[in-house]
Order: C-alpha cells, then structure tokens, then sequence
C-alpha cells in the first residue's frame, strides 16, 4: 500500500466517532470559516456536547444546522459537571467539549476535564483549530522560537505585581490575554514592571472584520491607549529580556526542593508547586517531582 493510500486510511478510521471518547472541538476565535469539516463533523455526530457557555454555542450549533442534547461545563461548575460528564462516557456515550472561542484546555477549565478523563483511563482526542495566542504570535513580528503563555494577569494587585516581578527576567516571548476595560491598566502595569522600550505587539479581534495589530513599544501603547478606548478582546505579545539587561530570576540560587517551597509557603498544593517550578525552570513536570521524592 502506497504511504498516500495508508494515510488516507488511517484518516478514515480517525474520522469515526467512538464511543466512550471525549473529543476536545477547536471552534473559531472570530471567522466562522476556520471551523474545520472534521469538527463539523464530530459535533454532527457525538452524543451529547459540554459548552462554556451553552447560549453562546448555540448559536454556533445553529448556524450549522446541528442540534445535539448540551450541558454546560465552566469554571463554577467543573467538579460536579466534571464527574457527570465522565461518568457518561464510561457508560459509552461520547462527547464534545467546546469553550466559547477557541481550543479547550488552554486557560480553561477543560484542563480539568482532560486530567479527569486521564485519572479514568477514559480516551480523549483533539479536534485542532484556532487558538487566539499562537494567532497572535506568529503576528507579532516578535521571536517565535520560545515563547511562554500566561494567559490573564490575576485581578488582585498583589499577586498581580508578584507575577509580574517573577516575569521580569524572562527571555521568552510572552503571551497574554486581556478584556478592554482592564487593557490602560495592564499596559502601565507592563510598562512600570519591563520599561517603555520593551517591545509589544497588541492583537486585537482576532480574524474578525475589524482585526488590528499594533507593533509598538510599551510607551507608546500606554501614550495610544490614552488617547483611544480599548474595544474588543486583545492577546499581548510582549518581548522577552535581552540577555545583557535580564536579572536573575529569584529562584536562580535555589535548589529544586527549595524553589517549590517557596511557592507551598505562599499557599499552592505541592503539585501546583512542582507545576509552577518545573514551568519557571523549563523543566518537565516529572523531573521536578522526582526531585521531591
């Protein structure tokens, strides 16, 4: 058989729906047209589909003619929705799992949803699509190579300003979400913690008709934003640190054990600590954990 003709096979038997599968369905940030014919198909054929937001996704659903039973899955209440869901696809029902925009999983409780099934033994498989963050970056004009996503600044200050100082080394292009109404705030949060020469690039609607990408610096941003509101959801490319102005970061003299105290001493779980190390040290989440051991 031909490399071609196995592929096409092998697609064949992966385009079937399977019961007992979670499947995680990327759905468009904006375009409608970005929404794939296989997930067309897997939300045309599954049993039932878990929404962010139930209204939001019907419209989507109806847009495309589909009409299947919904439940909502969302951050309040991913626990018990959690275990109900799982629970029907070890009876052999098979699942969708959409967010309002975008892929599952990422800045999203479907994480929680994927571990769950994981813990289980219950499959789960990705549906590949849009996701607002990586749309942003290969935007950016900035370094794409390396990159770290961190997704929305926490609204308390103080764990914000925290964050924010654990950043101001990093060389990695960083990636954030922000709404409109906190974009002033978070660009002078940006510009007091990386300085007003650190460059960024503001992605704004993303693949919709009034799509905008601003290649500043921060001082401008901060200078452009006082002279025009904010509208729409952003994603923030932010530069990373040159190398000859970036500081060490604060866990640089520490040893493992010792830098995932530091965080279980400022109220994480230990494994939300060994997370977050092995994230500061580009490490993989194990071999941090073998550390602990």
């Amino acid at each position: 058989m031909s490399s071609i003709k196995r592929i096409e096979a092998c697609t064949k038997e992966k385009n079937r729906v399977e019961a007992g599968m979670l499947y995680l369905v990327a759905t468009p940030i904006g375009n409608l047209g970005d929404l794939s014919e296989r997930a067309i198909k897997v939300l045309s054929e599954v049993d039932f589909i878990a929404a962010e937001d139930t209204r939001n996704s019907m419209r989507l659903l109806t847009h495309l003619g589909i009409n299947k039973p919904m439940v909502s899955y969302f951050e309040h209440n991913k626990r018990e929705r959690g275990e109900q869901i799982a629970a029907r696809l070890e009876n052999g029902e098979s699942a969708a799992l959409i967010t309002d925009a975008g892929t599952p999983a990422i800045s999203d409780p479907g994480e929680d949803m994927v571990a769950l099934c994981a813990a289980r033994g219950i499959p789960v498989t990705s549906i590949p699509g849009p996701v607002a963050s990586i749309t942003a970056l290969t935007l950016s004009g900035l370094p794409t190579g390396r990159f770290t996503f961190e997704g929305f600044l926490s609204v308390n200050k103080a764990e914000r300003n925290a964050r924010l100082k654990e950043l101001s080394g990093e060389r990695r292009t960083m990636l954030f979400h922000e709404a409109p109404h906190k974009l002033k705030a978070t660009l002078k949060d940006l510009c007091n913690t990386f300085g007003e020469d650190r460059r960024i690039a503001i992605c704004r609607e993303l693949t919709k008709l009034n799509e905008e990408i601003l290649r500043l610096t921060l001082g401008e941003a901060v200078a452009y934003y006082t002279e025009n509101e904010p509208r729409g959801e952003y994603v923030l490319v932010l530069e990373g640190a040159s190398e000859a102005f970036a500081p060490a970061a604060f866990w640089s003299e520490m040893e493992i054990p010792a830098h995932v105290e530091y965080y279980i001493a400022r109220g994480m779980s230990k494994m939300d600590a060994i997370k977050q190390a092995a994230k500061d040290r580009g490490l993989p989440k194990n071999e941090v954990y073998q550390k602990m051991i």
